[in-house]
Parts: structure tokens; sequence; C-alpha cells
């Protein structure tokens, strides 16, 4: 399953990016996350369904403690390529 995704809210100087990559690491999930330059935070993230589920709704909940995300907008994961880890990307 690949899924792209833009996370708005308070999503960055909180560890967001980080505490996302963890999550990522812990479920098995590979992509990258990344700032733009609106405050949103943007993510691509492949593995097994379940994996990118949990990772979803882990996301949805802020991974980062003084995070708070409003909002999770899906786009089409065509592009995706295949990673072979999660990073934290510029």
């Amino acid at each position: 399953m690949k899924v792209a995704m833009t996370v708005s809210g308070k999503v960055q100087g909180v560890g967001f990016r980080y505490m996302t990559k963890m999550v990522a690491d812990d479920l098995g999930v590979y992509g990258i996350v990344k700032n733009q330059d609106n405050g949103d935070v943007y993510i691509e993230a492949i593995g097994e369904e379940n994996q990118v589920n949990a990772f979803i709704k882990a996301v949805k909940k802020s991974p980062a403690p003084f995070g708070k995300v409003q909002c999770v907008t899906f786009h089409d994961s065509e592009s995706i390529k295949d990673y072979t880890n999660f990073s934290v990307t510029y």
C-alpha cells in the first residue's frame, strides 16, 4: 500500500517529523516526511496495508507530544517510489 498525505496544524517546530520517523520505523513503514513552506508536513508512506493504516492512525493523533494535527489530506499515490527506509528530508 502506498499513500501520500499532507498534515496541517501545529506540526512544525514540535519534533513532528522525527517522531513520525520513529513511528514509521517501529511499524516497518518506509517513505519520507518533510516540512512544507506553508507550515504543513508532507508524508509519503509505503508498507503492508495494516502497517500503513496503523501509521496513518498515529499521524492523525500527532506522534509529537506538543503537536496538534488539524487536518490530514490524502493525495494520489501513483508517483511514490519504492523506498527502502523512512527518512526525514528537507
